[in-house]
Order: C-alpha cells, then sequence, then structure tokens
C-alpha cells in the first residue's frame, strides 16, 4: 500500500491560488476564494502569507520552478545538442498550448496585472526572464553565434510570442513547427 505524501498547509494554498489565478486572473481572484479553495482560515492564510502578493510571488516561483526544470531536462536530454534542445522544448510548447484550461504564458499574464516593475510580483517575473535568457545563452554558445546574448533575446521574444499563440490561435503541432522553425532561423542568423 502507497502511502500518502502529506502536503502542507502553505503547498495547499499555493496549489489552489495557482489553479484559480491561472484559470480566472490575479487580480479576479481574492484571498477568501483562495483560502475557501484550499479548505482552511484567514488566520492560517496569514500565518503562511503576509499579504496576497506573497501569494501571487509564491505562485510564480513554483510556475518559475516548473518551467525551470522542463528547459533543464531538454537541456541535459539533448546533452549540449542546441537542435534537440529546442526540439524538446518546441514539442512541449505545442502539447502545453493543447491542454485544456491553457491561458499562455503566466508571467507575461502577471506582468500585464502588475504593472509597476518595483512590485515584488514583477521583479519574480524579471528574474524568471533572466534565468530563461541564461538558460537559451547556455544552449546557443557551443554554435559559437557572434552575440549568444543577442540570440538568447530573440529566443525569449520566439517563446513569448510562442505562448501567446498557443492560447490565442495556434494548433499545438502548428505551433510547435512554427517555434522549431523560428528557432532554427535565430541560430543559422546568428
Amino acid at each position: 500500500m502507497a502511502e500518502a505524501v502529506k502536503v502542507s498547509m502553505r503547498e495547499r494554498l499555493v496549489e489552489a491560488a495557482t489553479e484559480l489565478f491561472y484559470a480566472e486572473g490575479l487580480r479576479a481572484v481574492s484571498v477568501d476564494k483562495v483560502i475557501d479553495r484550499a479548505g482552511t482560515t484567514k488566520v492560517t492564510f496569514y500565518r503562511h502569507f503576509k499579504s496576497k502578493d506573497d501569494l501571487v510571488v509564491a505562485h510564480l516561483e513554483r510556475r518559475a520552478k516548473i518551467e525551470r526544470e522542463g528547459i533543464g531536462a531538454a537541456m541535459e536530454h539533448a546533452g549540449g545538442d542546441a537542435d534537440k534542445t529546442f526540439q524538446l522544448i518546441a514539442e512541449h510548447l505545442g502539447a502545453m498550448s493543447c491542454e485544456p484550461g491553457f491561458r499562455g504564458c503566466p508571467f507575461i499574464n502577471a506582468a500585464a496585472e502588475y504593472p509597476d516593475p518595483a512590485s515584488a510580483v514583477r521583479r519574480t517575473i524579471k528574474d524568471h526572464r533572466e534565468w530563461c535568457k541564461a538558460a537559451y545563452t547556455e544552449i546557443v554558445r557551443p554554435l559559437a553565434p557572434a552575440d549568444p546574448d543577442a540570440a538568447a533575446q530573440d529566443l525569449m521574444l520566439l517563446h513569448g510570442g510562442a505562448m501567446i499563440a498557443g492560447y490565442l490561435d495556434a494548433d499545438g503541432d502548428d505551433l510547435a513547427a512554427s517555434f522549431l522553425r523560428s528557432c532554427r532561423a535565430v541560430v543559422k542568423a546568428g
């Protein structure tokens, strides 16, 4: 008989918030709604989070961890082969955009709702984007482009565009193919 893994109340709150925030929007979801979904009380909520913004940051950190693990796994699986890494990332983006309830990039969505670049939410988004750009720089560096950082910046643009296209209108297979073609074009041009 498998043992049940006990999830901390903090994790239950973040999990509930992640589901609600992604489906309905950050500002549209109240703390009370998250508390209800997690099956706890306000007192318990405020033991774990000083404010809703702290919960939003925890939600984004969770999403960042998942994305980083995915990109890291693609890089590791590809063993330094940039094209294989792009193929794996493209496949993941295509599959993700076909999932029920897909609403695009949670970081772009959050940035739209938190315009103050000095806010903790925007700093969390910035940190994640910097990590992604560094990962793309690492992916392309063995190909010796003239400017690896510029190529990584172009790839970040493609990544964000793919997330938006996945939400608005792209078929998963078309999105994956387009992202891969675009990555190859950036690398070839770089």
